[in-house]
This record gives C-alpha cells, sequence and structure tokens, in this order.
C-alpha cells in the first residue's frame, strides 16, 4: 500500500509537475503543499494541470471579446454605411500566456477535490489490513521456509 505524500512530498511533487510551466516568483510551494492536505500524487497532477489551464482560458476568452467587438464595429459600419474598418495591427502578434500564481491553484482547488478521504473509515480500513496481510503486516514478521 502507498500512503498519500507527506507536506514536504506534495510540494516536491507540485514543483515537479509544474517544472516547465510559467510560474509567478511570488507562488509559495509551501503554503500550496499545506491546503492539499489529503491529495494523492493524481490529485496533485490534476490540481495543476486544472490551474495550468486558468490562464489559456483567459486568453481565450479575451480573445473572444475582441472578435465580438470587432464584428459589432463592422456591423455598425456596415449600417451607417461606411467602409469597416481594416485592422492595421495585423503584424504576427506575440501571444503570451501569464505565469500561474496562487489564485490559479485556489480555484483550481476548488474544482478539483482529493479523491480519497485520507481520514475516512475505508482508510482506516485498508491500513489495518495493511498491517495484518499487506506488506508491512505478518508477512514480514514471520519469515517463509522451506524447512518447517
Amino acid at each position: 500500500m502507498v500512503g498519500l505524500p507527506s507536506v514536504e512530498n506534495r510540494g516536491m511533487i507540485m514543483k515537479t509537475l509544474l517544472a516547465k510551466e510559467r510560474v509567478d516568483e511570488a507562488l509559495d510551494f509551501k503554503e500550496l503543499a499545506t491546503m492539499t492536505e489529503g491529495y494523492s500524487g493524481s490529485d496533485l497532477k490534476n490540481l495543476c494541470t486544472t490551474a495550468a489551464y486558468r490562464p489559456v482560458r483567459e486568453l481565450i476568452q479575451k480573445e473572444r471579446l475582441k472578435d465580438i467587438e470587432k464584428k459589432r464595429r463592422a456591423e455598425e459600419a456596415k449600417k451607417a454605411g461606411v467602409a469597416p474598418p481594416t485592422d492595421e495591427d495585423k503584424e504576427d502578434k506575440v501571444i503570451t500566456i501569464r505565469p500561474l500564481n496562487m489564485a490559479d491553484f485556489k480555484e483550481a482547488k476548488n474544482q478539483v477535490a482529493a479523491s480519497f478521504a485520507a481520514g475516512g473509515s475505508i482508510m482506516s480500513e485498508l491500513k489495518q489490513w495493511n498491517e495484518l496481510y499487506g506488506e508491512g503486516g505478518s508477512r514480514k514478521k514471520e519469515q517463509l521456509s522451506y524447512f518447517l
């Protein structure tokens, strides 16, 4: 049985998962690790993925609003009988996504909960079973021998 990661390990897991992402320098991994008590490694991966999509969603939303505004201006120009405004800023745009910040993780935490209750009755039953029959239990205490 593999237990849930400790606070230190959760911090290291999230640093590893976010190694290739742009992260705000003020992001406190210790606070993130503390607020993710009861999260498994898989839960942490889902949390980081959800948080990483938030800046992308914001960028897409901004682009949609720009398109709606552009269409509205074109319709107004058409109704007024004027030539629609041209985009003079059509040169190659560099898309920059803002770095991840603590707000992204707090919002993601509202969407991604721990998949397993660490203090629940099922967990205590699993721990008890592991002590009795698992790797840490009676099999380790008694050596098996071919010469009984």
